[in-house]
């Protein structure tokens, strides 16, 4: 070669390679990472509704069902249901779009409320239970 520059075809499948292995090693644990964001999400929007319930409570002397009722706006891709809510107690399970809804999720309780068994059964009043 009368001083041609370039590189050849083994030189440019050997960088193809190094990058596939490198983007093999990195997309399962960007996928982990996602999961863990969304898990911390879910049990933040517990901790909110447990103060949100709180400050409702201050004023009408029992708890309640309707997150309206609360002022409360869930994170994106979060769904937040208030199973059981009366003068004495209250639960909550958040579940999040991306996750499996029937077996991933949080739960939290207070009071003398049912402990909330799907997706999580959380062992302790006011602690914030997560399948993951």
């Amino acid at each position: 070669m009368n001083g041609e520059k370039g590189f050849t075809l083994i030189e440019l499948l050997v960088v193809l390679v190094i990058i596939g292995i490198i983007s093999a090693i990195a997309v399962p644990q960007f996928s982990e990472t996602r999961e863990m964001a969304y898990y911390a999400a879910m049990k933040s929007d517990l901790r909110n509704l447990a103060a949100q319930q709180e400050l409702y409570y201050a004023t009408h002397y029992s708890y309640t069902k309707s997150l309206d009722s609360l002022g409360f706006v869930p994170s994106e891709g979060d769904s937040v249901a208030v199973k059981t809510a009366t003068k004495s107690g209250w639960s909550a399970t958040v579940t999040h779009k991306a996750l499996d809804a029937g077996t991933e999720g949080c739960a939290i309780f207070f009071g003398d409320a049912a402990k909330p068994t799907s997706p999580v059964a959380p062992t302790a009043k006011g602690v914030v239970a997560c399948t993951g």
